[in-house]
């Protein structure tokens, strides 16, 4: 039996979901250490005297790490697989956060955040491939979106306890944290994480069916004698194909632009809401609260994409995400200096900035043929983390020019209008078209049966 046909069309197995939950577990902690210094960076901008636009450049220094990471290690997981590009990255972040406890200055923390920011944007593409491809297609939207809710829950858990360690410790506590954590999930990786299935038929390296036949067996069917044959025709197992060519460059585009936008209001909304918060009261612990709420109200908004995809299609459902989104930007800025309001505002926000990455996560992968997926995915972070390296930075001199807040607000809210717009317009390259990636080019027709969860909407 082809267990990629098992995997679609039959009810999830144990082994499934305990992949997906590694899957989860990686992505809370990668939220975690992705936003590690909008928690720590109101402490240490007192301990270290740092201005705004130091404050904007220590906050875009693991973003500039997460472009490369993704822009070079995420296709390295079409080559090498997505199992050894995750035990690979982790490896990275592990030495990364443990050296940025150990920072003596401003220089240095600058450089180990970026580099534990190389081993973070190289490992998400990852693991948003391995939750697809372990998810039927009855339950993929739904999976992804549940799966989604890892980033901010991964948030909210560590800026609660990154909060108490400061408390009890220093600014350098939480880094501590977040090196012993990721070092046990590595280890679970290394011992449980299997292989991609698409990647052991599509690329089909050394002792590949004995891998795909150990799969098998764990999902409780037989093994095979031979591989499956890959289901892309050979242009759309290339880059060039997969990704730039006819109706793949448009929706290539036109994702990569709705990730981007999105990328910058979502860490304007992370990275500076609690120093803003911080500067409007004067209380550090005001900032961290709220840093907590945003990504409470992301887990929200990702439990709310998950549901709703049940009966819309994912692209549907984040365009009204982002659209609602740009709505709430508006009124946070209208009323964040009142501090209950702000606080409160501060879950919606959340919703709609790391609600939208859920979501994100959950339409990517099957844009893209097996073959490619990892590069396809991998770039489209790369460039939203180019987009959001600008933003925190940009903020910071904006403020430093006399900008108020509350422009802020509005400024990020009409960028979510425009994320917004571009996945509408990705959902419209669908019609009339196929939904599997492997043949993009094909009529609906042609290929009902093998249409996501969803796509009917």
């Amino acid at each position: 039996m082809d267990i990629r046909e098992a995997v679609r069309t039959q009810p999830m197995k144990r082994f499934q979901i305990r992949t997906i939950v590694i899957c989860f577990l990686l992505c809370m902690v990668d939220g975690f250490e992705i936003l590690i210094m909008a928690f720590v960076a109101p402490h240490l901008s007192k301990a270290w005297d740092l201005g705004s636009v130091e404050v904007g450049y220590l906050l875009s220094a693991g973003l500039i790490g997460m472009a490369a990471g993704a822009f070079f290690l995420s296709p390295l997981s079409d080559r090498i697989g997505r199992r050894r590009g995750t035990i690979a990255c982790l490896v990275l972040v592990t030495i990364g956060m443990a050296l940025s406890a150990v920072a003596m200055n401003l220089e240095q923390l600058i450089a180990f955040r970026a580099f534990a920011g190389l081993g973070i944007g190289g490992l998400v593409a990852s693991l948003n491939i391995l939750v697809s491809e372990n998810s039927n297609e009855k339950r993929r939207g739904m999976t992804l979106g549940i799966y989604g809710a890892g980033l901010p829950a991964g948030v909210a858990v560590g800026g609660a306890i990154s909060g108490v360690l400061i408390a009890q410790f220093d600014w350098r506590a939480p880094f501590v944290f977040g090196a012993i954590v990721t070092a046990i999930l590595l280890l679970v990786v290394v011992r449980a994480l299997p292989e991609s299935i698409e990647y052991l038929i599509d690329k089909r390296p050394k002792n590949a069916l004995a891998q795909y036949n150990k799969i098998a067996v764990n999902l409780g069917y037989g093994e095979a004698e031979q591989l499956p044959e890959p289901r892309a025709d050979e242009q759309f197992r290339r880059i060039k194909g997969g990704l730039f060519t006819g109706i793949m460059g448009k929706r290539t585009v036109l994702l990569w632009l709705g990730y981007s936008c999105l990328m910058a209001a979502f860490y304007f909304a992370n990275t500076w809401t609690p120093q803003l918060l911080t500067d409007a009261t004067g209380d550090a612990g005001k900032g961290t609260v709220a840093g907590v709420l945003i990504n409470v109200g992301g887990v929200i908004g990702a439990l709310v994409f998950a549901a709703v995809t049940i009966v819309i299609r994912p692209r549907l459902v984040n365009t009204l995400l982002m659209f609602a989104g740009a709505i709430v930007f508006a009124a946070y800025a209208s009323g964040f200096e009142i501090v209950a309001l702000g606080l409160a505002l501060s879950v919606l926000v959340g919703m709609a900035a790391n609600g939208g990455v859920a979501g994100f996560y959950a339409i990517s992968p099957s844009v893209y043929p097996a073959a490619v997926r990892a590069t396809g995915v991998g770039l489209m972070i790369g460039v939203g983390r180019l987009v959001s390296i600008v933003a925190p930075i940009l903020t910071g001199y904006l403020l430093a020019g006399g900008w108020a807040p509350t422009s802020l607000y509005y400024l990020f809210a009409g960028v979510l209008v425009l994320a917004g717009l571009f996945v509408f317009a990705l959902d419209r390259t669908y019609r009339g078209r196929s939904e599997n990636p492997e043949t993009p080019e094909a009529s609906a027709d042609d290929h009902l049966a093998l249409e996501p969860v969803g796509s009917r909407g």
